[in-house]
């Protein structure tokens, strides 16, 4: 593990920050409002006496065990919009957690909640495919 000390400032300027930093709460309130439009649909809750049979009883507890997937994506999702709004505040944005190195920009703009450099990212699913 390198031990370089890169500060966001020498990559990113206060523009672009603000810039990532507009961008991931917008993403954090799309977020909050699919998990707001899931909350007030009524479908969450199964009614036996709605369904007439079992394929419709399993098709309906297959799309709630799918809702409830997305859910925790989003759940996921969102403590990582977190994490890189609070990394902007403390200074930290746009370094790798791993190497320490900043992330590139273009990274960055595709993914800004990532922790990870590219080099970091592709070595850390090599070692998932390999273990999974």
């Amino acid at each position: 593990m390198t031990t370089t000390t890169a500060t966001p400032s020498k990559q990113l300027t206060k523009k672009e920050l603000k810039k990532f930093q507009d961008l991931l709460e917008e993403k954090r309130k799309a977020v909050l409002d699919r998990a707001r439009e899931m909350l007030s649909v009524e479908n969450m809750a199964l009614d036996t006496n709605d369904l007439p049979d079992e394929m419709d009883l399993a098709s309906s507890e297959y799309l709630q065990s799918f809702e409830f997937r997305l859910r925790g994506r989003e759940k996921s999702l969102l403590s990582k919009l977190d994490l890189a709004l609070k990394k902007i505040t403390d200074g930290t944005f746009g370094i790798c957690e791993i190497c320490e190195e900043p992330i590139g920009k273009k990274r960055l703009e595709a993914r800004p909640e990532t922790t990870l450099c590219i080099k970091c990212k592709e070595d850390q699913e090599r070692e998932e495919r390999t273990m999974g």
